[in-house]
């Protein structure tokens, strides 16, 4: 416990916030460990220092598993110790050391306007003064839900939930109980959140099993996962055949965004439609990441594919907790208290998140909104693959609107097998080597990264030189 309070005491001085708390001993202090990044870099006449990012980080593993609360954000595929962040504002973060970044993750999708909005932090302060959470039902749920329908295709009817793992377990029990069917589809390399169920190991042989992926999971809870790759149609149709009015679902991210940028193939999104309707199974869009990212309306949308349910979460936040899922309403009424499928949520629909998730799309059906996250996402993703020609360096990669993605790989990448060809030592030097000239990528070969409204072409421009200078330097 002594090294516990001793974390707890580095962490809040480092951060700013003053404790009393009692020193443990000297023998009891564990001694300083040693970064992978440096903790100062000279880069040109800029030092570049992460002295109170290591403090702090340091501080937080004995407070919390592995120093973090979600796996991504140790850099364990990149390498080195997190950057710890003091502060955001539209395409910029700063971090407790002082340092900027232009910003490529946006807290993993949902800062499409730009981070700490004028508009949405005004209006979450009025809210803030109303109350965070009633427990009950509040008008600003029907507006939101209203927006949400209006926008998607798919969904007549919503039930909001607070994070992307939880939309997708409702929506996981929701086809269940109205197929009346137990296993699911899903692609290898798609992540549909936490849930058990969908935990099977992508791309080796034993997630054809059922076998699950992480300690903690029961074999009962994966066996009626089935896998296939993404992109491979036949394959679907194989298992289709061999599981004929068994699947309830094929859950899928219509764009990969878990595995890096992965789209789908022209035919690839139709022929699940089409088999999914031959067979009276449903098809699952997860839009957690691609949900008013490609399109108002979504991937779904953007494609011309309508599934049954469809999974949403970051951007519908604003930046707060959020999730939902929605589909027909002949499904939908399956959840109770309409119907006999159980799920529930005290802080489902609170007033601070529909509050941000309100304003965030009313900015984004503004005109021009989707062209100029084309434009700058493209000059972006094309700009970073010149300058890795220029440097003899194998890249690939491509763009949807305000998402992107590369791979150190000659390509293409058509799915999980694919991408993990990329030279992920290589992504790791690159990373490094762009967070010392000030741009912030997601830390993982297989994440996708996303851009904002409020990325100027001078953001872009300043990204593009940074990326030729660690390439040459790689």
């Amino acid at each position: 416990m002594a090294g516990a309070a001793a974390a707890a005491a580095a962490a809040a001085v480092a951060s700013g916030i003053s404790i009393r708390t009692v020193s443990a001993p000297k023998a009891s202090r564990a001694p300083r460990a040693r970064s992978v990044v440096r903790a100062a870099i000279s880069v040109g006449e800029k030092a570049y220092t992460v002295h109170k990012s290591e403090e702090i980080f340091n501080a937080a593993k004995e407070l919390m598993p592995g120093g973090v609360n979600s796996p991504v954000r140790a850099f364990k595929s990149v390498g080195g110790q997190p950057i710890v962040f003091d502060s955001v504002k539209g395409s910029h973060m700063w971090d407790v050391d002082g340092n900027e970044y232009i910003d490529y993750v946006g807290s993993w999708g949902p800062a499409i306007i730009g981070h700490a909005d004028d508009t949405v932090n005004a209006a979450l302060i009025e809210t803030l003064k109303k109350g965070t959470s009633f427990g009950a039902p509040c008008a600003l749920e029907n507006v939101l839900a209203q927006m949400v329908i209006s926008a998607v295709p798919s969904i007549e009817m919503v039930r909001f939930v607070n994070s992307g793992t939880e939309a997708c377990m409702g929506a996981l029990r929701l086809v269940r109980a109205f197929t009346g069917r137990e296993k699911i589809l899903k692609f290898e390399g798609c992540y549909h959140g936490h849930a058990d169920s969908f935990l099977v190991k992508a791309g080796s042989g034993v997630a054809t099993l059922g076998l699950p992926d992480s300690p903690g999971v029961p074999k009962g809870a994966t066996v009626g996962t089935l896998t296939a790759p993404y992109n491979d149609a036949e394959a679907v149709k194989k298992l289709f055949e061999d599981n004929k009015g068994e699947i309830a679902a094929v859950f899928l991210e219509p764009v990969v965004g878990n595995a890096g940028f992965i789209p789908p193939t022209p035919a690839f999104l139709n022929a699940l439609r089409e088999v999914t309707k031959q067979d009276g199974a449903l098809l699952v869009f997860d839009e957690v990441m691609t949900g008013f990212r490609l399109a108002y309306g979504g991937a779904q949308e953007y494609f011309g594919i309508t599934p049954d349910v469809t999974t949403l979460g970051k951007i519908i936040g604003g930046g707060l907790p959020v999730g939902a899922y929605g589909g027909r309403k002949d499904i939908m009424e399956m959840v109770a208290p309409a119907g006999p499928m159980y799920q529930a949520g005290t802080l489902s629909g609170n007033p601070l998140a529909m509050t941000a998730g309100i304003h965030t799309l009313k900015r984004l059906m503004e005109p021009g909104t989707y062209e100029y996250l084309d434009k700058v996402t493209g000059e972006l993703v094309q700009g970073i693959l010149d300058a890795g020609a220029k440097t003899g360096h194998e890249m690939c990669g491509g763009h949807i609107r305000g998402m992107f993605g590369f791979f150190f790989a000659s390509g293409p990448v058509y799915n999980f097998d694919d991408a993990k060809k990329s030279d992920t030592a290589k992504f790791g030097r690159f990373h490094r080597g762009m967070l010392e000239e000030g741009v912030y990528l997601a830390p993982s070969q297989f994440e996708a990264g996303f851009t904002s409204l409020a990325h100027t072409p001078q953001d872009i421009e300043k990204t593009v030189e940074a990326a030729e200078k660690v390439l040459r330097r790689i």
